[in-house]
């Protein structure tokens, strides 16, 4: 990416300046700005640097021109006056702090401090004005801003030959190969004065997260520092970046599914607010529909009057039950349907559903003496299907490592027993959706107490879900389900893919999502952080998000619990610089097709390399600004989506960085969770 200088200017006309900016440092020591001012420029969704060199403020600040001041004491105010404005920058969020190698040690450590309470990068810097030193030193000057704190280190000196410039390119493969404390991605360096000009282009390719630019040629901070419009065509050429309007999510068709199957089941009318249609949700409503709810459909608004279910109360006949593709549906409904109906009940479906593996769903219906009627017991469990019951109240442990859907249909049905039941899940995955299963059925009057266990490490962590090894649920029998009116939220697995989208090539800014949400998904926004992405969000927890490009780095997330995120992440991973580690591919075997399979063969085809280790998906990464330097952007041609809504999204996605058009042989599937996907990407890959 392109960092600008911006320095000699007001409050007024660096913020007009940062529209035109895609990153920008703030030299506080050049700019005379107020306390209000620096919160008002470093609020800014642009990534910003904040920069205070001492020098310049002794030669800058009026008030230490005075001539009585003793050159000891103007450097201690000089000191006292740039840590003030580097706090004040970080505090009010500056992306990075840059505190020069040079400064004092008490100020360096306070600035540091600052900027790790409030996530700033702390970036230590040296400059030599007259020269280049030897590569030893060079390499010794960077392990000092390492043992100093530096999250990242930048290096610049005065190149009088191409041999200078040479040796000041030769630290990447150094810190790349040698260097362990930090980070591929960590270290800025290249060369001032005409010597080095082309440094500070070539340094991006090989691996510096950002070079400097002026805003114009007559503002230039240094020596050949190039203006950044001259810049940005050196690096993008006719790169298209998008920029789109605020976009609206559709529903969560978790929330949505739950909700749908509770109000038929309910006692009363329900309303639900927000709903957006889609093939698994519109499966939902034909379901409450067969259970014999009556469901009205007004714009985004559903009304439905249940059925008071209880115990048995769709009598002894046998009983056919249609779930569409939808797996969470279809193992919501096998538990309830035992409950609901005496005689056996036959369930279809259609598309990818039928052959998919229902792992785990024999098991978890004997443990309270229900059965799946199959006549080859050793074949997979898969629609069609038959299954008896009902659930016998009682204690049972169950295994929770293929998922939480059975489960969430065990919590919905048990609350129709006599008695009642108490459920230990062993080594649970997804765990926040058996939260939204449980937040959706306190909402329609059913109440399940629950515990996490774990270790010490769990303990110690203030309840990290990815830690938790047990979790045990309180099932009061004999309870009923009661009507309510309910807002649906936002979908963050769909967000996920326009999130990550702005992130990488430009901007994108969403509605219609709640940061408070317990969707599992929502876990895109901390591993966009830790990849480096810009987010921000106004107006409280259901304001507008926008993501917008940073520099991006390789990282490593545990996705067990949000598996549905795998592959728009491993497309993040693609424009991430370094190896990034996806582990739970465990969880990714059972979906609408093979998904961990599917990204890899995705992956490999567009010339990312990327392998499975164990349970860990490998990526290596680079940076758009990388791919486009070298010719190395992703590979086009034909892909299959292997019907998979997800696949369908990510690769839409990766295409908008690839050398030629990518044609997905199944886009119809994305209808399954985003009807209007297509037409909604289309605003966004146009926007540039």
């Amino acid at each position: 990416m392109i960092c600008t200088t911006i320095q000699n200017k007001t409050a007024e006309q660096i913020l007009q300046a940062l529209e035109q900016c895609e990153m920008a440092e703030i030299r506080l020591d050049r700019c005379e700005l107020s306390t209000r001012e620096v919160e008002d420029v470093f609020t800014s969704d642009v990534p910003l640097v904040a920069t205070c060199r001492i020098a310049d403020v002794m030669r800058t600040e009026p008030s230490l021109q005075d001539e009585s001041l003793t050159a000891q004491s103007r450097e201690v105010k000089a000191m006292q006056i740039a840590e003030r404005r580097l706090v004040r920058a970080i505090e009010a969020g500056a992306r990075y702090v840059d505190v020069e190698l040079e400064a004092p040690k008490q100020m360096s450590k306070r600035v540091r401090n600052a900027a790790h309470e409030n996530g700033t990068i702390f970036i230590r810097s040296y400059h030599d004005f007259e020269g280049t030193d030897s590569l030893e030193a060079l390499k010794a000057i960077v392990e000092k801003c390492i043992y100093h704190g530096a999250d990242m280190v930048k290096i610049v000196t005065t190149a009088r030959s191409q041999e200078d410039v040479q040796r000041v390119m030769s630290l990447y493969g150094w810190f790349r190969n040698e260097v362990k404390d930090l980070p591929e991605g960590s270290l800025i360096a290249f060369c001032m004065g005409e010597e080095g000009r082309q440094s500070r282009l070539d340094c991006l390719k090989y691996g510096a997260p950002y070079t400097y630019a002026a805003l114009s040629e007559e503002e230039s901070a240094a020596p050949g520092q190039w203006p950044a419009e001259e810049l940005r065509k050196a690096v993008y050429g006719g790169f298209g970046f998008i920029n789109s309007e605020a976009l609206q999510m559709p529903v969560s068709k978790s929330f949505a599914q739950r909700a749908i199957i509770a109000a038929a089941l309910a006692d009363g009318i329900s309303h639900l607010k927000g709903y957006t249609p889609c093939g698994d949700n519109e499966a939902a409503l034909q379901v409450a529909r067969n259970l014999g709810a009556e469901v009205s459909v007004d714009g985004t608004s559903l009304t439905i009057k249940g059925i008071a279910a209880h115990l048995g109360s769709m009598g002894a006949d046998e009983y056919t039950l249609h779930v569409g593709e939808s797996g969470l549906l279809t193992r919501m409904m096998i538990p309830l349907m035992t409950q609901l109906c005496q005689g056996p009940v036959h369930f279809t479906g259609e598309k990818t559903l039928l052959g998919r593996p229902l792992t785990g769903a024999k098991e978890i219906l004997e443990a309270f003496d229900a059965r799946i009627i199959r006549e080859d017991d050793e074949a997979p469990v898969c629609v069609p299907l038959t299954a008896t019951g009902p659930l016998k109240a009682g204690r049972a442990e169950i295994s929770g490592k293929h998922g939480s859907q059975l489960i969430s249909g065990l919590l919905m049905a048990l609350p129709f027993a006599e008695r009642n039941s108490s459920l230990i899940v062993h080594e649970p995955k997804s765990i926040p959706y058996m939260f939204i299963t449980l937040e959706v059925l306190k909402k329609f009057g059913i109440r399940i107490g629950n515990d996490m266990l774990g270790g010490r490490d769990f303990l110690e962590s203030d309840g990290d879900w990815s830690l938790c090894t047990e979790m045990v649920f309180k099932v009061k029998g004999g309870q009923k389900y009661k009507a309510a009116d309910i807002d649906l939220e936002g979908d963050w697995s769909a967000a996920a893919n326009f999130l990550v989208a702005g992130a990488i090539f430009g901007k994108t800014e969403l509605q219609g999502l709640d940061t408070t949400s317990l969707q599992a998904d929502l876990s895109v926004m901390d591993i966009l952080m830790d990849a480096g992405a810009s987010l921000s969000q106004l107006d409280g927890d259901t304001g507008n998000i926008t993501a917008q490009r940073a520099p991006l780095k390789a990282f490593s997330v545990d996705a067990s619990n949000c598996p549905d995120l795998f592959p728009i992440i491993s497309v993040l991973a693609a424009f991430c610089h370094g190896t990034s580690r996806l582990a739970g591919v465990g969880r990714l075997a059972n979906k609408e097709s093979d998904r961990a399979k599917a990204i890899l063969e995705m992956l490999n085809q567009m010339g990312v390399k990327a392998s499975i280790e164990g349970d860990e998906m490998v990526i290596e990464g680079h940076t758009l600004t990388h791919r486009l330097l070298t010719g190395n952007m992703l590979k086009g041609g034909a892909y299959t989506s292997h019907h998979d809504h997800r696949m369908v999204m990510a690769l839409k996605v990766a295409a908008l960085g690839a050398d030629s058009p990518i044609v997905i042989d199944d886009e119809a599937c994305v209808s399954k969770s985003f009807p209007d996907f297509q037409q909604t990407f289309e605003t966004v890959a146009s926007s540039d």
